[in-house]
């Protein structure tokens, strides 16, 4: 039996930024998670320990830091985009970077440098780049927007078997905490009005979709994201489903009118989905 080395990457994960740009006594703060992870000529140092085409995690990690001083952090996006390129550019041995951010947000309390932490999603960005002529793609979006419909989801006509306890219904809570990616048609866009574009479609048709099913929401979100934003070629879904269940108070000699509920956090559901235009070029390391 032959014994070979299969794909690998090797990288610097999580390197957490913070860059305040000071314009006079008005400031901005990016807050930051980046991650890069990169592959090529890297078989000497699995086979035989040769670091000669490593370049030290160490080094990777400063430059996120040093890039941060001399660029600065504006779209995620862009920074992303900025490093991949820097790493494929820069070291004869790397054919692939790999750069995943994910951004904190702020809000201004008062005055030009008091800041509070947002209760809002976290904003994400993964880049790849082949190096200068090479692929390069770039997958938008956010985590943990948590969003609830009182009313609105019904869940009936299921498949049963002989463990089936849960009860049909045409009235409950539907609630989840969105994880969603889009990936764009190319590498130059205003990421800002895209995020927020993508953003609001995803709310609206969570909002205005009549749903009978967790996954008839996904769908409607996705589609509606990439109707709506011609820039984008396919959305991604993870939605766990927040279960809202009744709770039985004729002990108490109460009715409950669909007002009471316990929201448990597990066991969940967890809905999972694709939606692309028929147009959509392959990406095949695009979420990877």
């Amino acid at each position: 039996m032959a014994v070979v080395l299969g794909p690998n990457r090797y990288g610097k994960a999580e390197t957490r930024v913070v860059r305040v740009t000071r314009d006079g006594d008005v400031h901005r703060i990016k807050d930051v998670n980046v991650s890069v992870a990169l592959s090529g000529a890297m078989d000497a140092v699995h086979l035989t320990g040769d670091n000669s085409a490593v370049l030290p995690t160490d080094s990777q990690k400063n430059t996120v830091f040093a890039f941060a001083k001399e660029h600065g952090i504006a779209a995620i996006e862009d920074f992303g985009l900025l490093l991949a390129r820097h790493f494929t550019r820069s070291q004869a041995a790397v054919a692939h970077a790999r750069v995943e951010i994910h951004e904190y947000g702020w809000e201004r309390i008062t005055g030009g440098h008091s800041f509070a932490r947002t209760g809002a999603e976290v904003r994400t960005a993964l880049v790849h780049s082949d190096g200068e002529g090479g692929a390069e793609s770039v997958v938008s979006g956010l985590a943990d927007l948590v969003v609830l419909n009182s009313t609105g989801s019904e869940f009936h006509g299921f498949a049963r078997d002989a463990y089936t306890t849960l009860e049909p219904t045409r009235d409950r809570v539907l609630a989840t905490a969105v994880t969603a990616r889009w990936r764009h048609r190319g590498t130059d866009a205003d990421w800002d009005d895209s995020y927020r574009g993508a953003r609001e479609d995803l709310l609206l048709a969570f909002a205005e979709t009549r749903s009978l099913s967790l996954q008839q929401t996904l769908y409607q979100m996705g589609r509606r994201v990439l109707e709506a934003q011609a820039g984008l070629c396919e959305v991604r879904l993870s939605l766990p489903n927040k279960h809202h269940f009744l709770v039985d108070l004729k002990p108490f000699g109460l009715d409950n009118d669909n007002e009471v509920y316990f929201a448990a956090d597990r066991p969940y559901g967890l809905i999972e989905g694709a939606v692309l235009a028929d147009d959509a070029p392959p990406a095949p390391s695009a979420w990877e």
